[in-house]
């Protein structure tokens, strides 16, 4: 029955007076009736119509679909891009996601008209909580570098609240790159620490940088060298000790389903890649979503608005004065997280354990096969990813880059190199749960030839690659001479 628009209208005062109630936190978004309204300024008007191309649909089509074969993407070959988990995202999320359900709603309806939806973010929410073993959650960062910056806003609001004033964030020298930057955006100072000659964090060095100016520490875990921090609950214990708290980078969380979760560990607070664990596009083909999840003592300065049940009425709460206000657009990236529910359903609990096991399985069958050739950085069993130096190639001459861009001739994206920079000549190497022995095998075939030529005809690598749509660009020139024009094509 088609709804009566006054009443609509009406509804939604009424839904909206009744969750806003009381509220002396922050203000919840206008309703579209209280708009003004908004007429473009002539000047930014377009004076003429566009100049767009007059062509049958069949050329439209074969125009889009020649451009994507150009494209590495995952639907075409193997991408084993380190620490990013890279993963095969399965068609059903897809299709569940462009259901006229969920891909026709508005953020502006009221919560009586939504009430799936809602109900769906309060499924996806608690299948978070039970994978990382938290209490509290927020779905809205459209990221992990913004899941990690919503994490730290929140840490400055608890020791705040306490009446401390803390200025520095720990991390060690393998943290991601996102992590510092987060930091520092947060109003922190970073301190960073050196690994081990294991690989993991150097407890003696956390010791001794410990003390009231310590807002925290940033660790992944598994770290980027792929290695669990084996003695990850005496360096919780050790910085609680001393007042700070604990964020777990939730960037290899792929390795830990089903086996071991941060709640349990201790940490505060990690933030999820959806984009990554949980199957949903990723960067530009996302967007991306990095649900937060948290302890219990920092659940009062979760951002608002918050999910929650009031009788059998699923409402936004906004009365919540600790919060540290909205971190995205209403409600975060809803797509994605109807993905990410899809995948979560289709595999259940057994299932998400077996994505884990076989990730661990593929990265150490990669290791395994590759050492003999590709410099292991440190030689002991790893957990989603494998981490090479290139230092044996490069006593021949050939540098990491060089066989990175030689593996686009073999039609396979490189995995992650320079990174972590602790590494040197580095090759991060990620096969995901999803790639078969198939795959893998020709893969270290490949990895293998290239070794041969690195050896035979190292010249041949240093001009490649010779098979792409663009062959080799002076990337360092091009950072340092930039050549950036913008076209108006509004008075064209």
């Amino acid at each position: 029955m088609k709804r009566d628009v006054t009443s609509l209208q009406s509804e939604t005062k009424l839904i909206f007076e009744h969750s806003h109630e009381g509220r002396t936190g922050f203000q919840a978004p206008p309703t579209p009736d209280s708009l003004p309204a908004f007429e473009l300024p002539a000047e930014l008007q377009r004076k003429n119509a566009p100049r767009l191309p007059e062509v049958a649909e069949s050329t439209a089509v074969r125009h889009y679909v020649n451009l994507s074969t150009r494209n590495h993407h995952i639907d075409r070959d193997f991408y084993p891009l380190g620490s990013c988990t890279m993963k095969y995202n399965p068609k059903i999320n897809d299709e569940v996601a462009a259901l006229p359900g969920f891909a026709g709603l508005s953020p502006w309806q009221p919560a009586s008209t939504v009430q799936g939806a809602l109900e769906l973010l309060g499924e996806l929410s608690d299948a978070l909580l039970e994978v990382t073993g938290m209490d509290n959650i927020t779905l809205q960062p459209a990221a992990g570098a913004q899941g990690e910056f919503t994490a730290l806003l929140m840490f400055r609001a608890y020791h705040m609240k306490k009446g401390n004033v803390r200025k520095r964030i720990v991390i060690p020298d393998s943290a991601h790159g996102t992590n510092p930057a987060s930091i520092v955006l947060a109003g922190y100072g970073v301190t960073q620490l050196p690994s081990d000659s294991n690989g993991l964090m150097d407890i003696e060095a956390l010791k001794r940088t410990l003390d009231e100016d310590v807002a925290g520490l940033m660790i992944t875990n598994p770290n980027t060298i792929g290695l669990f921090e084996s003695n990850i609950a005496k360096i919780i214990d050790l910085v609680h000790d001393a007042g700070g708290l604990v964020y777990m980078d939730g960037a290899n969380l792929n390795a830990l389903l089903g086996i071991s979760r941060p709640g349990d560990m201790g940490f505060d607070a990690c933030h999820i890649n959806l984009h990554k664990t949980f199957s949903t596009p990723h960067g530009g083909g996302g967007p991306g979503s990095g649900p937060v999840a948290i302890k219990e003592k920092l659940a009062r300065h979760l951002p608002v608005p918050v999910l929650k049940k009031n009788g059998d009425l699923f409402v936004w709460d906004w009365n919540r004065p600790d919060s540290i206000g909205s971190v995205h657009t209403y409600y975060g990236n809803f797509g994605m997280h109807v993905r990410a529910l899809a995948y979560i359903r289709s595999l259940g609990g057994n299932g998400l354990h077996a994505i884990s096991e076989n990730a661990i399985i593929n990265a150490n069958y990669l290791r395994k096969k590759l050492s003999p050739t590709y410099q292991i950085y440190i030689d002991k069993p790893c957990m989603h990813e494998a981490v090479f130096s290139g230092n044996n190639q490069k006593a021949k001459g050939v540098r990491t880059t060089d066989i990175a861009k030689r593996l686009l001739d073999y039609g396979i994206h490189p995995p992650t190199v320079y990174f972590p920079l602790i590494v040197p000549e580095c090759l991060m190497i990620e096969p995901t749960e999803s790639e078969t022995k198939e795959t893998l095998d020709e893969f270290i075939e490949v990895m293998q030839q290239i070794d041969r030529e690195a050896t035979e005809t190292p010249d041949l690598l240093k001009h490649a690659p010779y098979t792409t749509p663009v062959r080799r660009l002076d990337e360092a020139g091009a950072a340092r001479n930039l050549n950036i024009r913008y076209f108006d094509n509004a008075n064209a």
